[in-house]
């Protein structure tokens, strides 16, 4: 059985592209691969959150992993500061990761542009400890978006660098793994790309949201003043909320506006209202879990650690076998 790793970052709650993106595949990959789900809390210390921040971040997506689906009976879910074994191994591997190549990276660029006044290491060295995440387990399948395959890329030259140095055949390649053909991209609701957090909370739908609170920004949503010919190209803010209305709601719902549109009949009032009502209706059974499980302090420790263990078992025979090659030998 091949073995998938895949991690999120702490950064809060869920949405909707999270769950369509990714979630919902691993919810599929668990019963078909050696699965290793981990919440990424070392990488979200490169923008220095506050502890109480930090604990409550990692609750809240532990226990919507959790609603989602993802069995810990089936799947390895774990805390990524609860396996050291990762940041030794991201030790060794910074060792032998060269300045220049990691600052040609993409997502270093990017973050200098955004925290020019945080420009630290951890930015830096980001996608050595993403290596170290994935060659810890010997992950041959990572699901990863567009924006993350240099870092994949770079995971495989790392593993392959240090295969070279010490003339071993260890570390195996990991490549990026798109479980589903069908795969939704999710907008956001301001009009501005893929669903998420950085443009606002009024952009994403999140998974624990009341329906008070999907219908408020719903209704928000951006439109324009309707179509002037029939059968008219929609112009992307509207194509937002038909591929939201695409992934959440009937294929009957969708061909209804649909043809609305084409025959400049739209309301886009009436169509923002079904939309909140079928993404209330598909997020209720999920937000009830996420009640549920918020509450039960027992069984999110019993989860965390049992997946610490599993994931330790696992990074432990990695780094004995790893400090061997290196040549580290007790006395």
């Amino acid at each position: 059985m091949e073995t998938v790793v895949s991690g999120i970052r702490s950064t809060g709650k869920l949405h909707l592209g999270n769950y369509y993106g990714a979630v919902q595949n691993f919810i599929k990959m668990q019963h078909e691969y050696n699965c290793f789900f981990f919440i990424a809390d070392f990488h979200s210390l490169t923008t220095h959150p506050i502890p109480k921040d930090l604990h409550g971040n990692v609750k809240q997506v532990l226990v919507e992993y959790l609603a989602c689906g993802i069995d810990p009976e089936k799947a390895t879910i774990y805390v990524q500061s609860d396996v050291p074994e990762v940041t030794e191994l991201y030790l060794y591997l910074n060792m032998n990761a060269y300045m220049g190549e990691l600052e040609r990276s993409t997502s270093f660029k990017d973050k200098i542009r955004d925290q020019p006044d945080n420009v630290n290491a951890g930015l830096l060295t980001y996608p050595v400890l993403m290596a170290a995440d994935i060659i810890i387990h010997k992950a041959t399948k990572v699901p990863v978006g567009k924006d993350q395959e240099q870092h994949l890329e770079m995971s495989r030259t790392f593993g392959n660098r240090f295969n070279r140095l010490y003339q071993v055949d260890y570390f195996p390649e990991a490549y990026a793994f798109n479980y589903s053909t069908n795969l939704v991209k999710i907008p956001g609701l301001t009009g501005k790309g893929k669903m998420g957090k950085s443009e606002g909370e009024g952009n994403a739908i999140f998974l624990s949201d009341s329906p008070e609170e999907i219908r408020r920004k719903v209704m928000r949503a951006v439109t324009d003043g309707g179509p002037l010919e029939m059968n008219q190209a929609k112009p992307d803010v509207i194509q937002n909320l038909f591929s939201l209305l695409s992934a959440v709601s009937s294929a009957d719902t969708y061909t209804h506006f649909d043809d609305l549109y084409n025959n400049c009949q739209i309301r886009y009032g009436d169509l923002k209202k079904q939309l909140a009502e079928d993404m209330i209706i598909f997020t209720a059974p999920i937000l009830e879990r996420i009640n549920d499980i918020s509450s039960n302090s027992e069984y999110l420790r019993k989860v965390s650690k049992m997946g610490a263990e599993k994931a330790r078992e696992s990074a432990s025979k990695t780094i004995k076998e790893v400090r061997e090659i290196i040549g580290f030998k007790s006395f």
